[in-house]
């Protein structure tokens, strides 16, 4: 079930990822959600999503990079 909701998160975070405050509002639904080592890979994840859109990058201080 846990493996679910990283995958939800995923999916909801690229489609949002157009809006750096709609991506902000789910990245932090999904630290409050997530397991911490689910919380390493979306980190990685939204790393990636940075490379494509950097305005996303004011998000990462919710996962405490």
């Amino acid at each position: 079930m846990a493996r679910a909701m990283y995958e939800y998160t995923k999916t909801v975070l690229s489609k949002v990822s157009f809006d750096a405050t709609l991506f902000c509002k789910e990245v932090q639904k999904a630290v409050k959600r997530l397991l911490p080592h689910e919380l390493e890979e979306l980190r990685i994840f939204i790393q990636s999503l940075i490379n494509q859109n950097p305005e996303l990058n004011q998000c990462l201080i919710y996962l405490k990079v």
